[in-house]
C-alpha cells in the first residue's frame, strides 16, 4: 500500500497548536520533527549513550501526516488543512505554512513504534509495556502493563496522564462505576478497575479497541466480567446510550478531543449518578474555555482545572 506523505513547515511554537488541528480533521499517524534540545528527562528515556549532534534550534518544525494514496479524497483533506492553517494564524506565529508532498511505501508501523515505548512512572503508579521484562527492583510496585497494538493509549501523553491523576483522585476508596468513553487501549478502564472500581463500561467507535481492551485486561489479571465493552457512537446512537444506561456511574472519563467532547457534552449528565464526575482531557489549551463553555451549558459544574504542558483536563460534576 502506497501512502501520500504531506509535510507542512510551520514553528515550534505551532507545531502542537498544528497537530491538534490535524487530529481534529481525523488526521492520524502525526510526525513533528525539530531541533529543539533534549530535555535529559527525555535524555533518560531514549537510554543512548552518545546522542546525535543536532543543528541549531532556530524555532522551524516540520509537521508531517499521511493519507493513503487510494480511497481518501486528498483534495477535500488538503483544503480543510489549509483552512485550518489559517485560522491558526490568529493565535500563534505559524511560519511559512508550505506544504509539500512525497510518496512513501507502508511500513511496519504497528510494531516498529515499540523502541519509542519504555517503563515510566506517573506518580506512584508504573506503567510497562507487556514485551519488557519487569525489573526485580518494580516488583512491588502499582503494575499496569499495556500493548496498545493498534489502539491509542499508552499513557505517556500528557492527556491520559491528566486523566490517570483524576482517576486517583477520585476513584480510591470509592469503589465506583466508571464510563470510559473512547476506551482505546482500554488503559484508563485498567488503571480504573486496579485503583478499586467495581465495574467498568468502555466505548470506542473502532472494533479493535475491543480486542486490545480485553487482552489488556486479561494482562493485568483482571476478571474479564468487571468490563463490558461496546462499539458506536455515545453522541448520537441512542441504541447504544440505552445499553450504556441512565444515572448508572459515579465516574465518566473521556480522554478524546475537545471538539468530540463538546458535541459528546449535552449527553454526559444523563449517564451520571447524582454527585458523579466527568473526568475529561484531549483538550489543547487554546480550546479550554470553548469546552469549559460546553460542559457548564450541559449542566454540569466545572470542579477542576488542571494542565500539562499545553494539554488541559476539565473535571466536572453533576449536582
Amino acid at each position: 500500500m502506497k501512502w501520500k506523505k504531506y509535510t507542512i513547515e510551520t514553528t515550534t511554537a505551532a507545531e502542537d497548536f498544528m497537530s491538534s488541528m490535524l487530529m481534529d480533521l481525523g488526521i492520524e499517524g502525526i510526525e513533528i520533527e525539530d531541533n529543539i534540545p533534549l530535555t535529559k528527562e527525555d535524555q533518560a528515556d531514549m537510554f543512548i549513550d552518545f546522542l546525535p549532534e543536532l543543528p541549531p534550534d532556530e524555532g522551524i518544525s516540520h509537521v508531517s501526516f499521511y493519507v493513503e494514496e487510494d480511497g481518501s479524497d486528498q483534495t477535500e483533506i488538503l483544503k480543510q488543512v489549509k483552512i485550518g492553517l489559517e485560522k491558526l494564524r490568529d493565535m500563534v506565529e505559524v511560519g511559512s505554512g508550505v506544504i509539500t508532498s512525497s510518496e512513501t511505501e507502508d511500513l511496519d508501523w504497528i510494531n516498529n513504534w515499540k523502541k519509542y515505548f519504555t517503563s515510566f512512572t506517573i506518580d506512584d503508579i508504573l506503567i510497562k509495556p507487556t514485551w519488557e521484562e519487569l525489573k526485580e527492583e518494580d516488583k512491588d510496585k502499582f503494575l499496569i502493563e499495556i500493548d496498545p497494538g493498534i489502539s491509542f493509549g499508552t499513557g505517556k501523553h500528557e492527556t491520559t496522564q491528566l486523566c490517570i491523576r483524576q482517576l486517583q483522585k477520585y476513584v480510591e476508596g470509592k469503589h465506583p462505576k466508571v464510563l470510559d468513553v473512547g476506551c482505546g487501549s482500554g488503559i484508563l478502564s485498567i488503571v480504573a478497575l486496579k485503583l478499586g472500581a467495581r465495574e467498568v463500561v468502555g466505548t470506542d467507535l473502532d472494533a479493535d479497541c475491543m480486542t486490545s481492551t480485553r487482552d489488556n485486561m486479561q494482562v493485568n489479571h483482571l476478571d474479564l466480567s468487571l468490563g463490558t465493552f461496546y462499539v458506536g457512537n455515545l453522541i448520537d446512537d441512542e441504541e447504544l446510550q440505552e445499553k450504556v444506561g441512565t444515572e448508572e456511574y459515579e465516574i465518566v472519563v473521556a480522554n478524546i478531543l475537545a471538539p468530540v467532547i463538546i458535541a459528546m457534552a449535552p449527553v454526559i449528565p444523563a449517564r451520571l449518578k447524582q454527585g458523579g464526575y466527568f473526568i475529561t482531557s484531549g483538550i489543547i489549551d487554546f480550546k479550554e474555555n470553548e469546552v469549559k463553555e460546553a460542559i457548564e451549558a450541559a449542566g454540569l459544574t466545572v470542579v477542576e482545572i488542571n494542565h500539562q504542558g499545553e494539554w488541559v483536563n476539565i473535571t466536572a460534576q453533576k449536582q
